[in-house]
């Protein structure tokens, strides 16, 4: 059996103590932080990782029952935090990373210092007075197409996700990385995504969260981020100028401001919106 630093590609960088996690998002893999990273190596210990079935890890890892749920996820950050002996860990979570973070952080919360949640969703499936962005019967449509054809799912979807139709090399981007995942692995992935329901975890999260909002997000809306932020006890909410999901790629100069202010400040934690 492999290292979880083999079966999930693990890439340490940076000249700094303190570990800075990042977990990228669904469909994609670690080179989706490179914009990122160099402004943190400097100070931190940089930890990068592929989710199994994504970019340069091993598939072989993969088993349907472990990843039935976002906990199986959250056991794989926690092995590699466990095999780097990590502690003080700040987790940057893209997407459904961000959730996923959580997860980990309720289950060793000693371990992690501070989390930067990045477009996050508890659940993406209206319910009641809950707006997730999605009804029932959208998911179901998506996760159809994507069974049927995950190559044109990829590219319908991508650029959606993406947003920002005027740049369309990020689209771009965001397809060819969706085309280069194992298609089985993707639509296990992507179910366990979009019918996940993690909203009675919040309030569990003892440790200091940054929610970080984009406007005009297709996959997170505005709605989203403030019910995140509503439920995780004292975090921050920024929402930002970026529009589309992904502002890790469309807009890093205004996603490593906000990092850094939320890592600069050591007061308690500001709860206005």
């Amino acid at each position: 059996m492999s290292s979880a630093l083999e079966q999930n590609n693990v890439k340490v960088t940076g000249r700094g103590k303190q570990p800075m996690l990042f977990a990228h998002g669904y469909g994609c893999d670690q080179n989706m932080w490179r914009f990122i990273t160099p402004a943190f190596e400097e100070q931190y210990k940089v930890v990068l990782f592929d989710h199994v079935g994504h970019g340069q890890s091993d598939a072989r890892a993969f088993d349907p029952a472990k990843y039935a749920t976002l906990n199986g996820y959250a056991e794989d950050v926690l092995a590699i935090c466990r095999e780097l002996d990590l502690k003080d860990v700040i987790f940057v979570g893209h997407s459904v990373s961000a959730m996923v973070g959580v997860l980990a952080a309720i289950r060793e919360p000693d371990r992690f210092d501070r989390l930067v949640l990045i477009g996050p969703s508890p659940r993406y499936i209206n319910d009641g007075d809950y707006v997730g962005g999605f009804k029932q019967e959208d998911i179901e449509g998506l996760l159809d197409f994507l069974d049927g054809n995950h190559l044109g799912w990829s590219s319908t979807m991508a650029p959606v996700i993406m947003g920002n139709p005027d740049r369309p090399e990020l689209g771009e981007e965001l397809t060819n990385s969706f085309c280069r995942t194992n298609p089985d692995i993707a639509k296990h992935f992507a179910r366990v995504t979009f019918l996940s329901d993690n909203r009675a975890d919040l309030p569990s999260l003892k440790t200091k969260a940054l929610i970080l909002q984009c406007s005009q997000d297709v996959i997170a809306p505005e709605a989203v981020g403030r019910y995140m932020h509503q439920n995780l006890p004292g975090s921050e909410f920024v929402l930002m100028e970026a529009t589309g999901h992904c502002p890790n790629l469309s807009a890093p100069e205004e996603t490593i401001a906000a990092m850094k202010a939320f890592l600069r400040d050591p007061a308690p934690i500001r709860t206005a919106a």
